[in-house]
Order: C-alpha cells, then sequence, then structure tokens
C-alpha cells in the first residue's frame, strides 16, 4: 500500500469508528457488538495469515506482544463500546485524542523516559483545562454522561498503558501476526464479557445500521486500520504520525454532527481547541523552540 494512502486510510477509519461504535451499539448490546466485530477481524485475518503463509510465532516473547497489544483491546474497545450510551462519537474521538499524553506520563514510570519538559508541562495544563471544559459542558447536557466520560478516560488509560507495554517488548514480527495474535488473546475475553453481562442475542432487534457498522469495523477499524498505521508507523517520522491525534477528533466531531445529530456547542468547541493546542504543543513545542533558539 503506498504510504499516502496508508496514511488516509488511517486518519479516515479512526475518524470514522467511534461513530461505529455509536451506530452499532444502538440496536445491538455494547458486549455483542464489541464480540462480533473482533470475531470478524479474527477469522479474516487468519485467513490471510494462512493464504500468505505469513508466521506467527507463539513463543514467550511473542506471548508477551500479544498480551500487551491486548490490554489495549480489551481495556480499550470494551470500555468505549460501555461509553457509547452516554458520550458522543466526537467526545469518544477526542478523549482518545489525549493517548499520547498519557502515553507520555506512563512511559516515565515504565519505560524510565525523562520527565516532560516545561513546554510539555505547559501542553498537559492546557489539556486538561479542556478536559475539564468539555466534561463540565457534557454533563450540564447529559446527566449521566459523567459515567461515559469515566469510562472513556479509563479506556484511554488502557489503551495507552498498552501502547507502552508494548514499546518495552523488543521484537520486530509481521503487523498481521501482531493483529492476529492479539485478537486470538483478546477475543475469548470479550466472549466471556459477553456471556457474563448479557449472553442474549437479540436477533430480531438488531437494525441494518449497527449490522452494517458492525461489518464495516470488524473489516476496516480492526484490521485494515490496525495494518495501515503500523505500515506508516514503519515509513514515516514519529511527528508526522502524530499529527493523526490532531486530525481525527476534528474529523469525528464533525462527521457526528452532520450524521447522527451531535450537539456541538460553543463550550465544546472552547474546550476541544484547548486539548488541540495542548496536543500540538505536547507534540512540536520542545522541536519548535530548539530551532528558533538555534
Amino acid at each position: 500500500m503506498p504510504v499516502p494512502l496508508a496514511y488516509l486510510a488511517v486518519v479516515l477509519i479512526w475518524s470514522t469508528t467511534p461513530l461505529g461504535i455509536v451506530w452499532s451499539s444502538s440496536s445491538v448490546s455494547p458486549t455483542l457488538a464489541v464480540l462480533l466485530r473482533m470475531l470478524i477481524a479474527l477469522v479474516l485475518g487468519a485467513i490471510i495469515i494462512l493464504l500468505t503463509k505469513i508466521n506467527l510465532p507463539w513463543h514467550r516473547q511473542a506471548r508477551k506482544l500479544y498480551y500487551s497489544s491486548s490490554i489495549g483491546i480489551v481495556g480499550g474497545m470494551l470500555l468505549s463500546y460501555l461509553a457509547a450510551r452516554y458520550i458522543s462519537s466526537g467526545m469518544m474521538s477526542l478523549m482518545f485524542g489525549l493517548a499520547p499524553i498519557f502515553s507520555g506520563l506512563l512511559a516515565q514510570k515504565f519505560l524510565a523516559e525523562p520527565k516532560f519538559s516545561g513546554i510539555k508541562k505547559l501542553a498537559l495544563a492546557l489539556c486538561f483545562v479542556g478536559l475539564a471544559i468539555v466534561c463540565s459542558d457534557h454533563i450540564k447536557l447529559h446527566q449521566d454522561s459523567w459515567i461515559g466520560l469515566l469510562l472513556i478516560l479509563t479506556a484511554v488509560m488502557f489503551f495507552s498503558l498498552s501502547a507502552v507495554m508494548v514499546k518495552s517488548i523488543s521484537l520486530t514480527i509481521h503487523p498481521m501476526a501482531t493483529t492476529v495474535g492479539a485478537l486470538s488473546v483478546s477475543t475469548p475475553i470479550f466472549l466471556l464479557a459477553w456471556w457474563l453481562f448479557d449472553g442474549q442475542l437479540n436477533v430480531e432487534h438488531w437494525q441494518v445500521k449497527s449490522i452494517w457498522a458492525i461489518i464495516y469495523l470488524g473489516i476496516f477499524g480492526s484490521l485494515i486500520g490496525f495494518l495501515a498505521y503500523f505500515h506508516i508507523l514503519q515509513k514515516l517520522a514519529a511527528s508526522t504520525v502524530a499529527l493523526i491525534t490532531l486530525l481525527t477528533p476534528v474529523l469525528a466531531m464533525t462527521l457526528g454532527a452532520w450524521l447522527n445529530n451531535e450537539t456541538i456547542t460553543l463550550k465544546l468547541i472552547i474546550g476541544a481547541s484547548c486539548i488541540m493546542t495542548g496536543l500540538a504543543i505536547y507534540q512540536f513545542g520542545d522541536k519548535w523552540l530548539k530551532s528558533n533558539s538555534v
């Protein structure tokens, strides 16, 4: 896949995934919706592995990689689907935009990375100000939304922790092998979650929109998007890849308002602007100061 096409694919898939989660769980229970999504991705991924004869290692180091990846898949996805009942798709995308900062905080503890510079601390403070504004506005509009906000922030923490743990494992294997290996570990957990919290199919309640959203997320959100992301991560500079976290929340909120009639208030715009500015400062602030001091 050409790198520009892969980059565009990641931006579009990440921008549409939150709306897909909301739609897929609108008539299908959240635990079943995410289980079906992962089953589709696992089956398709396994078929590709078999047809292309990609090596799928199961040695100790590989299993460690799969387990670490599954923390983000299970914790991030399951809680996101549960949160979709309480918050908008645009809010979900905005919260996940904070993942690089949470990963940076966790990396200081688990990877012994340097502490934040002054400019990154400023970025962190600006993001938290924006977070406080959007959360207070959302809770004011929807009293139960605090449940969704708590769930989605916890999901982001799991996603960020997973990214840090994966980064600590020095193992290079095919992205498809990583995807299928992680899905092989996480899918049984999704099955257990569905059985414990729901256990019902209720096919008669399923809407066509939910079915198509599940299929879309299974093929694109969980398989093609993951592969494209690993592809650009290998080919492009980290700063270029990081731009995705600045683009997707804006596109996701726009799509949510256009296709799902989600409300965009002035406070949401102000809070989101603070968060996006904070993310931009976090990603590029140190480089900008360094280039201007030379």
